[in-house]
């Protein structure tokens, strides 16, 4: 191939990055039989490139590299080259990342391995520019020196490929013989409390990472302890993030991570996962905090998920680009000039002022250093600090900044939009149904719950074969590849979410079939934990399991929350006998790397803190009912399970949790029954009285 309007074998894909690289001259496969036949048959090395179609350095590689010429020559010589989209196989894209990190020292996206026709890879990076540079290799020279070492180094390449494989497959084999204990928790928190900013919020300097889960453990360990300083990192850096450029002013929902310590400036990407972690988070800490603003942010983010992110059939879509016109971040930027002809001159000067807008810009191209003439919206204070120091009342500063914002709003919607991944995950479906459920439950609000049902209902009725087992992915129309564990792991989250919003027992029931699913496919039998991908999936170089949290939890982790929850929702010990094995095989892991297992350590809070059951058992759903768990559900306590038994779900509740057919309705008020530490209380029909025995 060797014309930029030729179309390679991607053409016919459904994932919106392969597709981006349809008409690259590079003579690319997606990851199929057909690709590595090929490469057998030639004697030819693979070039496996792995990225996601809203990665800005994918885009530049693309551009620089796959779609010129002379590379594209180079690389249909040496190579037989595939394209993988990490968001549709997580599973390839986590062995093979695992490889570049053991190889590099670090990974990230485009991830580049060159391997044999068996898949055994030898060579490992990200990034490559066209003309080697500073250091880097470019692809020209990468190219010709593969093949010439493909050549004469053969069996060098061979022997090297072999001891990377082995030592990959080993990464899965060690176990932990102790239950992760709390002395794990202390040693996290004094992780994170060595690399607080204290100034800015956040840990490290930059770039900096929202990571939610982090800030979920730290309440959760403020919940455990009482010690205020893991709150206190909470509130600075949620409040720190909200006031910066990583959030959206104009549109809300927060961009992928801040290049700088200030949360100023952003990656402007913004993630469907992020959001929904940030969801959970925002809301977690209003519970903690009783402090309102916390909840107006979460419900913020909402808004721009239901508007700009949901697919009319009610799955959430993916991403947005960093880039709009081939620049990042244009879209979300302003000139002051801009501001004063869209505004009134009042208006305009309270904008300027208030978002901290430069007439030359605020920001300065990295390259050159100098003031781009445009600005990215951000406040230093928050309403109430700033209407103090412009001497307007807080109520009259907060509907102003609105309508502006508002105005805003519509005029950039004129601008030319960056590209939406409109793809339907699986997993990240499900951290968005768990994240709004929860917010939905403390607001009561029909239109959250209504979105939630239609989230979960499109995944149900679209993203299930015909023997009712997951699948990962749709777009178009079609439903393909078959689920990971983290697609069981984080649907099974939201369901026990939403079960505990809407209290239909459907939901706790699909949820059980689910995990029972997963536990037949995916679990390690002889290690324990759970594997990325089930035991009949395509057989890959290895079989990964996930400890870590990166930007998203681990399955492992979730899972372990999950098994807990319905342990605890069904009085099924069976759940908890996996989770404490779970325990056992991940506590080596867990006690080396604390911070870094986050997820998990809220699952042994769960365990370990005297974890409590609610039975509210009521006539019917009334009133009543709802007063008293909105009481419930705006407190902090996140090591609780709630079950309502009423006369509309008491048969189909008894056969999945079968203890509650012990327990009479009465007429009357709602009854609270609290079990806590396999103990349980004397009923009570006052909320204060219950929330005490939670307490």
């Amino acid at each position: 191939m060797n014309k930029l309007d030729n179309k390679n074998h991607l053409i016919n894909e459904k994932s919106p990055y392969l597709l981006q690289h349809a008409n690259n001259p590079v003579n690319w496969f997606p990851w199929c039989d057909e690709a590595f036949e090929k490469a057998q048959t030639e004697n030819k090395p693979i070039f496996l490139s792995i990225g996601y179609s809203t990665c800005h350095w994918c885009h530049v590689m693309e551009h620089e590299s796959f779609e010129d010429i002379e590379v594209a020559t180079e690389m249909n010589k040496t190579f037989i080259s595939i394209k993988v989209d990490r968001e549709e196989r997580p599973d390839i894209d986590s062995i093979y990342m695992t490889v570049c990190q053991m190889l590099t020292g670090s990974g990230g996206w485009p991830l580049t391995i060159i391997m044999t026709p068996d898949k055994k890879p030898f060579f490992a990076g990200t990034y490559f520019p066209k003309e080697t540079r500073f250091g880097r290799i470019g692809m020209l020279e990468l190219s010709k020196k593969i093949a010439e070492n493909w050549i004469s180094e053969r069996s060098k390449i061979d022997f090297s490929a072999e001891q990377i494989t082995e030592a990959v497959k080993n990464q899965n084999n060690s176990v932990g013989k102790l239950q992760i204990t709390e002395e794990a928790m202390a040693n996290a928190f004094e992780q994170f409390k060595s690399r607080f900013d204290s100034k800015f919020g956040g840990f490290g300097s930059s770039p900096k990472f929202p990571s939610p889960h982090n800030l979920t453990f730290l309440l959760r360990y403020w919940k455990h302890t009482g010690n205020l300083d893991a709150l206190n990192m909470v509130e600075k850096t949620l409040s720190s993030m909200r006031l910066g450029g990583i959030f959206d002013h104009v549109g809300f929902g927060f961009h992928r991570y801040s290049t700088d310590r200030e949360w100023f400036l952003p990656h402007f990407e913004k993630m469907l996962y992020d959001q929904a972690l940030l969801i959970n988070a925002y809301t977690e800490t209003f519970q903690a905090t009783q402090n309102e603003k916390y909840l107006t942010v979460a419900n913020e983010i909402i808004e721009y998920v239901l508007r700009d992110m949901t697919s009319p059939e009610g799955g959430f879509f993916s991403a947005e680009d960093a880039d709009s016109e081939g620049v990042e971040g244009k879209f979300y930027v302003w000139s002051v000039d801009e501001i004063r002809n869209i505004l009134d001159e009042k208006d305009a000067q309270l904008f300027i002022t208030t978002f901290n807008l430069e007439q030359d810009g605020n920001f300065s191209e990295e390259s050159t250093k100098t003031k781009t003439g445009e600005n990215i919206p951000f406040l230093k204070y928050d309403l109430e600090t700033t209407s103090k120091r412009i001497v307007l009342e807080q109520a009259e500063l907060g509907k102003r900044l609105e309508n502006i914002r508002k105005r805003l709003f519509l005029e950039r919607k004129k601008r030319i939009h960056p590209y939406k991944d409109d793809k339907i995950l699986t997993d990240w479906n499900g951290l968005m149904i768990a994240a709004i459920s929860k917010t939905a439950r403390i607001t009561q609000s029909t239109k959250l719950i209504d979105a939630c049902v239609k989230s979960m209902q499109f995944i149900l009725t679209n993203l299930r074969d015909k023997d009712g087992r997951l699948l990962h992915r749709y777009r178009d129309g079609e439903s393909s590849i078959k689920a990971t564990l983290d697609d069981y792991a984080f649907v099974i989250w939201g369901l026990l979410e939403l079960y505990e919003t809407t209290f239909q027992t459907n939901y706790l029931k699909t949820a059980i079939e689910f995990q029972n699913i997963q536990n037949k496919y995916f679990w390690d039998e002889v290690n324990f934990g759970y594997f990325l991908t089930a035991n009949d999936a395509e057989k890959l170089l290895t079989r990964s399991k996930e400890v870590y949290d990166g930007a998203i939890p681990s399955g492992n982790s979730v899972s372990f929350n999950n098994l807990l929850k319905l342990s605890r929702l069904t009085a099924n010990s069976t759940f908890e006998n996996f989770a404490s094995k779970m325990s056992a095989s991940f506590s080596e892991i867990v006690n080396k790397a604390p911070s870094g297992t986050t997820m998990m350590l809220q699952a042994v809070n769960f365990a370990i803190g005297n974890p409590s059951e609610v039975l509210i058992i009521a006539e019917s759903e009334n009133q009543l009912t709802e007063e008293l768990l909105k009481t419930l559900n705006s407190a902090f306590i996140p090591n609780k399970v709630v079950v309502l038994k009423t006369k509309a779900n008491e048969s189909e509740l008894s056969q999945i949790a079968s203890f509650t057919q012990n327990y009479n309705i009465l007429e009357g008020n709602p009854l609270i029954y609290v079990c806590k530490n396999y103990n349980c209380n004397l009923p009570t029909n006052e909320i204060n009285i219950a929330l005490e025995m939670l307490n």
